[in-house]
C-alpha cells in the first residue's frame, strides 16, 4: 500500500536548520510531483514546497522561499526539506504530500493524491 512516512523533525531554536525526510513506497514515485504541507495548531493546512518528477521544477510559498530547499531522490524515493535560518513562526507539523498534478497545482490541498502522517517541528525564540 501507498505509504510516506517523515522524518527529521523536532525542537530547534530561531534561526537555526532543520533537515526533513520522507520515505515513499507503494506507488510510482517518479511519476509524481512531491511536496510538503505545514499545519499549526489552530490553523488550516497550508502549502510550503512543490517539486516535479523531473527535479527540474519547483514551487515555493512566499513565507519560505530563500530560506527552505525542496529535493528529491527518485531512486530511493525520497523526497528532502531543508530549512534555514528557522522562525517561531514555522512552528508547525509538517506533512509530505504527493501529486500527479504540476507543482502549481499541488498548492492546492485538494490535488495531491497521497499525504504522510507528520513530523513536528518547533522552533523556540
Amino acid at each position: 500500500q501507498v505509504q510516506l512516512v517523515e522524518s527529521g523533525g523536532g525542537l530547534v531554536q530561531s534561526g537555526g536548520s532543520l533537515r526533513l525526510s520522507c520515505a515513499a513506497s507503494g506507488f510510482t514515485f517518479s511519476s509524481y510531483s512531491m511536496g510538503w504541507f505545514r499545519q499549526a495548531p489552530g490553523k488550516e493546512r497550508e502549502f510550503v514546497a512543490a517539486i516535479s518528477w523531473s527535479i527540474h521544477i519547483t514551487n515555493y510559498a512566499p513565507s519560505v522561499k530563500g530560506r527552505f530547499t525542496i529535493s528529491r531522490d527518485n531512486a530511493n524515493k525520497m523526497v528532502y526539506l531543508e530549512m534555514n535560518s528557522l522562525k517561531p513562526e514555522d512552528t508547525a507539523d509538517y506533512y509530505c504530500a504527493a501529486s500527479r498534478s504540476n507543482t502549481q497545482a499541488m498548492a492546492n490541498l485538494r490535488n495531491n493524491d497521497y499525504w504522510g502522517q507528520g513530523t513536528q517541528v518547533t522552533v523556540s525564540s
